[in-house]
């Protein structure tokens, strides 16, 4: 995982455990690999070479060493090898990051059609398994506006309530952290992760309010969903869509 290896016996943050991420991360291969797993869903090594650009033997020798630095987990079927983030701290590391390496002039976009997968995703994406962009802070600010979570991301009794009863699904989170705080990469405000962040996104998808767009990791909202965002959160249309 990210956390653990990070600690030292001493409890501080150890200087070679962090050493060892960063230089995971600090590849342009690494990185299209990464961003592509964000979706939540396992990848082959094969579908991840694609991603990365490059041929399934260099495919290899990067995805061991994301695995290594704890990045990633994989699992094996048959003849296929798996891969997906180790979790969701993982996914709340790369927002942050990329957050923070937004001041930094990135490649400028040459196509219309990467221009419309940018725009598409600052809209709304999941990030691993919540929702992020503009449709993930409008809705954790709503939120926070109708006293369902605090400012700190904690959630009150009330959104414990809203969560069992409002989406049409029971809310067991399981033995994560009820609610996470992750830095949005694109909005670069913080949007609600953890068990809550998790069971809002599969509410949204279940009940038709957000869809996917083609097999990446932006959603659309329907017309329903912007209608039960209105009635739920007192969400605008027009703030997400």
């Amino acid at each position: 995982m990210v956390a653990e290896p990070l600690r030292a016996q001493t409890g501080r943050v150890s200087a070679e455990a962090l050493a060892a991420v960063a230089g995971a991360l600090a590849d342009p291969t690494r990185a299209r690999m990464l961003t592509a797993l964000m979706d939540g869903r396992a990848w082959t090594a094969t579908e991840l070479s694609r991603a990365g650009g490059v041929a399934a033997s260099t495919a290899s020798e990067h995805l061991t060493r994301l695995v290594g630095a704890g990045l990633l987990v994989e699992h094996r079927q048959g003849r296929h090898r798996y891969l997906r983030l180790a979790d969701e701290r993982v996914a709340e590391m790369l927002e942050s990051v990329a957050s923070l390496g937004g001041a930094v002039a990135g490649p400028p976009v040459r196509s219309l059609r990467a221009s419309s997968t940018a725009h598409a995703l600052a809209r709304g994406r999941t990030c691993y398994d919540h929702l992020a962009g503009r449709l993930g802070v409008a809705v954790t600010e709503a939120l926070v506006a109708r006293g369902l979570l605090e400012e700190t991301m904690a959630l009150t009794a009330a959104g414990r309530a809203w969560l069992d009863e409002a989406l049409g699904a029971p809310f067991t989170p399981g033995r994560r952290p009820l609610t996470r705080s992750c830095l949005d990469w694109t909005e670069r405000r913080p949007h609600l992760a953890g068990a809550a962040g998790a069971h809002v996104c599969a509410a949204f998808l279940a009940n038709g309010w957000v869809r996917r767009v083609g097999t990446g990791r932006a959603l659309l909202v329907t017309p329903d969903g912007a209608a039960a965002m209105g009635r739920l959160l007192g969400v605008a249309p027009e703030a997400v869509t």
